[in-house]
């Protein structure tokens, strides 16, 4: 009993030797048990009311958070473009550690007869080709305009080719692309020093359409016309691209996507069936005869799409259709594999729709240089088959699904690959445009402001 004698250091070290004593003393067991529930009764409440306060802070902090983040007309209402608050203090975080933190393009405001003027016709800012329009649009709202273009590294040379791209017969036609670039360097070479003073070396193009700074949509005419000589020192902005040697990419360039509305992405995944299910095992819609302008071009083996018809037509796993129907996405949503044969160039929009809609694409393109490979490792999440190869489609398939396809879903429905591929009004974090801007901030060598590019300057001179 000595310690009872003791002085207590505190309340509840008192309480805790009387329980002791009286415990000793052969308490009953009841009550012990009831002293425990109690002690745990009291641990319990604690835990609780903790919980709620800080839970309850939380709530209130976000609440603020919202309220304090305004969002402009434009993001008001263009649901393409509605940024969500909750991220935008770390995006900003994210941008300002990025390489486009001090990256600067100027944008000519050309009169509009060189753009905007082309958008009468609705079908512009929507085909395949659009990017020339989501990529101005979204660089004149971007943090990385300049104002001033002699603090500028680069210079956007807006000019649409792509939007008059339907002749009478319905088969592309930019035919008036050169004339039309041609007479907008003159006129800002004419008004501004900064073409002249660069020799072009940091001004940027965008050519969205079949092969690209060529400016033409078949193959052996753009060969043999090649990159008009007043862009050869420039950047261009296409969606050609091949990893071997040919004339429409000798030029600077960055590969880029084809245009495909996040919209039109948006409002067919709402439709898709909600238990995910895809019942299309392999997906094709398009043309499948050999076209006749290039049969005797490097893509001669357009056949591959013949032989898809005529090796799969009646195979009921292949769901193959000839004939252009508006609501194709939908069958893309329900389906678990999507060709993406080689057509009038190597690359189509069926890249990026597959993607975007959680199919896995079967590239059927030899020697395809794919857009943004940096950000999107397309070996994880695509299946590539040789042109050669295409009549085993049906084996190469099978295999695929029996060993990795599960991994390959689960890295095709990462949110970062979709959004690398998608153009929007505004520039997103992570999207086509950021994308293509990272490219150009790797590209500052070009610029006037470099040291590299003034001593060339001077020695050729």
């Amino acid at each position: 009993m000595t310690e009872q004698k003791r002085p207590p250091r505190s309340t509840t070290r008192g309480f805790y030797v009387k329980m002791k004593i009286l415990h000793k003393h052969g308490r009953p067991q009841q009550e012990k048990s009831s002293c425990c529930f109690y002690t745990y009764y009291k641990w319990l409440l604690w835990l609780s009311l903790s919980l709620y306060f800080f839970t309850s802070y939380l709530i209130t902090n976000n609440n603020n958070n919202l309220k304090s983040t305004k969002l402009s007309p434009l993001d008001s209402t263009n649901s393409n473009t509605t940024k969500n608050p909750l991220t935008t203090n770390l995006k900003f975080q994210q941008q300002s550690s990025s390489l486009l933190n001090n990256l600067k393009v100027f944008v000519y405001d050309l009169p509009p007869k060189y753009n905007t003027n082309w958008l009468e016709n609705e079908r512009c800012s929507t085909h395949l080709f659009a990017s020339e329009v989501a990529i101005h649009r979204a660089l004149l709202t971007s943090k990385v305009r300049t104002f001033d273009p002699y603090e500028a590294d680069f210079f956007f040379v807006p000019v649409y080719v792509s939007c008059n791209f339907s002749a009478v017969n319905g088969f592309p036609a930019i035919g008036h692309a050169r004339s039309l670039i041609a007479s907008a360097v003159k006129l800002i070479s004419k008004e501004y020093p900064f073409w002249n003073r660069s020799r072009g070396s940091d001004h940027v193009f965008v050519a969205s359409h079949d092969f690209g700074s060529c400016f033409h949509t078949l193959e052996d005419v753009a060969i043999a016309d090649g990159v008009p000589e007043i862009m050869k020192n420039s950047i261009v902005l296409q969606t050609f691209g091949v990893i071997h040697k040919h004339p429409c990419q000798e030029v600077e360039n960055v590969v880029i996507p084809p245009y495909v509305s996040p919209e039109s992405v948006r409002k067919t995944m709402e439709k898709a069936p909600l238990n995910g299910r895809r019942d299309i095992w392999v997906f094709f819609r398009g043309k499948m005869e050999v076209h006749p302008k290039n049969v005797s071009g490097r893509f001669y083996s357009k056949k591959v799409r013949t032989v898809i018809w005529r090796k799969f037509n009646g195979d009921r796993r292949f769901y193959l259709r000839r004939h252009r129907f508006g609501g194709y996405q939908s069958e893309i949503a329900r389906s678990v594999f999507c060709l993406c044969p080689l057509g009038w160039a190597p690359w189509s929009p069926r890249l990026v729709e597959s993607v975007a809609l959680g199919c896995v694409p079967v590239v059927i393109a030899d020697g395809i240089r794919l857009p943004f490979s940096s950000a999107v490792k397309w070996s994880d999440i695509s299946v590539t088959v040789p042109e050669k190869d295409v009549g085993r489609l049906a084996e190469i398939l099978e295999r695929v699904a029996a060993t990795n396809l599960s991994k390959i879903q689960r890295n095709l429905w990462d949110p970062r690959t979709k959004r690398a591929l998608l153009f929007n009004n505004h520039v997103h974090e992570g999207d086509a445009t950021w994308q293509l801007l990272h490219a150009l901030s790797k590209k500052l060598g070009r610029s006037y402001s470099s040291s590299t590019v003034s001593r060339q300057l001077e020695i050729d001179t």
